[in-house]
C-alpha cells in the first residue's frame, strides 16, 4: 500500500478503525453508509461469510484503507500470519453522468453546504445518477484462496469502508472518480454561472428615451484599504498571523455607546439579504481553500463565487477571514453590529481602563482603540472577536481566535 505521503486529491489513505463492540444492530451510523451495507448484503451468497467479516471488522482487523477512483484497498488479517491483500471495486462516473450529477447538486444551493458539513442529502443521491450502489455493484476481490462472494476478508474490508462513508461521505465521490476539491470547485463554478446568468436576465429594460438600460444601484464596494485589493485572499490568511498588535478589549457604560460617533464605512453595513443561503455557501466554500499559497484557480474561485453572490472579492476574503476565526457566529460578527444588553459589555471598558490601557472608543458592539488600529467586537456567543485596521484606516480585518474574557494588548 502507498505510503500517505503520496496521497493527493485523488488518492487518500485512511488509519485504520479501532476496535468495536459486537452487537446486532446497524454497522453504519448514517443512512448512506446503511445503503452499502445493503448493497453488501443484498449482493453476498453466503450469510456466514458475511457474519465472519463483520467480526473482522468489528475486531479491527482491516489495516490501513486506501480510497482512490473506482477501487478500495487494505490488508486485512486473517487466520494466518501473513494478511491478505483485499480490493473492492466500484464503477467510476462517465462525464455525462457528472454533469447530471453536478446539474442536480447545483439546483439546490445547500447541497455544498450539506456535504462540506460531511452531510449527504438524500436528494442529492437520488438526483438520477445512480451515486450509490446497489446489490452487485461492488466487485471484492482478495488474495486468499477463497472463492466465495465475498470472502470474509473481502467482507470486511466492506464493512470498515462503511464507517468511512459515515465519517466523510466525499469518499463515495472519489470512488466515483472525482476528488473533493474537484467536485467543490465545479460545483462552485456552476453556482457562479447560472447566478450570473440569473442576473443578467433580471437586467432592467431599456429606457424609452435613451435605449440604453437604466443602471441599478449594484452593491456597495468596499473601501481600499491593507487588503482590499486584488490580492486580498493573500492579505486574508496574512492577516490573523501577525504578532505584536492588540488584543481583545472591553467596551464601557451603555450611556456612551449609544451615540454613534460617525457613520461606518460600507463592509459594516449588512446588505440586504447578505447573509442569504447562497453568500454563507459561498463564504465556506471558499474558507475550505487552503489558508496560503493562494493559486490562480483558488483566486478565480473567489471572484467566481463573489461575482454570484452580488459582492466583490474583497469582501468575500473578509468574510472568509471572519468564518475561519468564528464560523457563521464569526460572520454575523463581522456583517451583524447589535445593541448588547447592559453586563458584560458594559464592564469591559472599566476593566480596560484599571489595566492601564487608553479608553476604547464604544459604537454598538464594538470597542476601538484611540489610536484605531485594534478593535474588540461583542458576539452573540459572548464571546471577543479581535478586529485590526492599519493605523488612520477604518479597515476591519478579523485577527486571532474569539476569547470569553477581553485580553490586554
Amino acid at each position: 500500500m502507498a505510503a500517505p505521503a503520496r496521497d493527493g486529491d485523488l488518492r487518500r489513505t485512511y488509519p485504520p478503525f479501532p476496535s468495536r463492540p459486537s452487537d446486532a444492530g446497524r454497522f453504519a451510523e448514517t443512512w448512506w453508509g446503511d445503503a452499502w451495507v445493503t448493497a453488501l448484503e443484498e449482493g453476498a451468497l453466503d450469510t456466514a461469510r458475511l457474519a465472519r467479516g463483520r467480526g473482522y471488522a468489528e475486531q479491527g482487523h482491516v489495516d490501513a484503507i486506501t480510497v482512490t477512483p473506482g477501487l478500495v484497498l487494505a490488508y486485512v488479517r486473517g487466520s494466518r500470519p501473513r494478511p491478505y491483500r483485499v480490493q473492492v471495486r466500484l464503477r467510476t462516473f462517465a462525464d455525462t453522468d457528472w454533469e447530471r450529477f453536478l446539474d442536480a447538486a447545483a439546483d439546490r444551493p445547500g447541497h455544498i453546504a450539506a456535504l462540506l458539513d460531511k452531510e449527504m442529502p438524500q436528494s442529492l443521491a437520488d438526483c438520477g445518477v445512480p451515486l450509490l450502489p446497489g446489490p452487485g455493484d461492488l466487485d471484492p476481490r482478495c488474495s486468499c484462496p477463497d472463492s466465495g462472494h465475498p470472502c470474509k476478508h473481502a467482507a470486511a474490508l466492506c464493512y470498515q469502508t462503511a464507517r468511512l462513508l459515515d465519517a466523510d461521505p466525499f469518499v463515495l465521490l472519489l470512488l466515483r472518480g472525482r476528488g473533493e476539491r474537484q467536485v467543490v470547485d465545479a460545483l462552485s463554478r456552476l453556482s457562479a454561472t447560472r447566478a450570473a446568468r440569473a442576473a443578467q436576465e433580471r437586467e432592467p429594460e431599456p429606457s424609452p428615451a435613451s435605449g440604453r438600460p437604466r443602471p441599478s444601484p449594484g452593491p456597495a464596494e468596499s473601501p481600499p484599504g491593507p487588503a482590499a485589493s486584488a490580492a486580498a485572499p493573500r492579505t486574508a490568511a496574512r492577516v490573523p498571523g501577525r504578532a505584536g498588535r492588540a488584543g481583545p478589549v472591553r467596551a464601557g457604560p451603555a450611556r456612551h455607546r449609544r451615540r454613534r460617533p460617525r457613520a461606518r464605512p460600507a463592509h459594516h453595513r449588512p446588505r440586504p439579504g447578505g447573509r442569504a443561503p447562497l453568500w454563507q455557501d459561498a463564504v465556506r466554500v471558499a474558507a475550505a481553500r487552503p489558508g496560503s499559497g493562494l493559486t490562480a484557480t483558488t483566486r478565480a474561485l473567489y471572484s467566481s463565487l463573489a461575482r454570484a453572490a452580488g459582492r466583490t472579492p474583497a469582501e468575500l476574503a473578509r468574510a472568509v477571514a471572519a468564518w475561519r476565526q468564528g464560523g457563521p457566529t464569526g460572520l454575523a460578527v463581522l456583517e451583524e453590529p447589535w445593541d448588547p444588553p447592559a453586563g458584560r459589555f458594559d464592564r469591559a471598558r472599566p476593566l480596560l481602563l484599571a489595566a492601564d490601557l487608553p479608553a476604547f472608543r464604544p459604537w454598538r458592539n464594538h470597542l476601538t482603540h484611540p489610536r484605531g488600529h485594534v478593535q474588540l467586537r461583542l458576539g452573540r456567543d459572548h464571546l471577543w472577536y479581535a478586529y485590526e485596521s492599519e493605523p488612520g484606516h477604518d479597515d476591519w480585518w478579523p485577527r486571532g481566535t474569539p476569547t470569553p474574557t477581553p485580553s490586554a494588548p
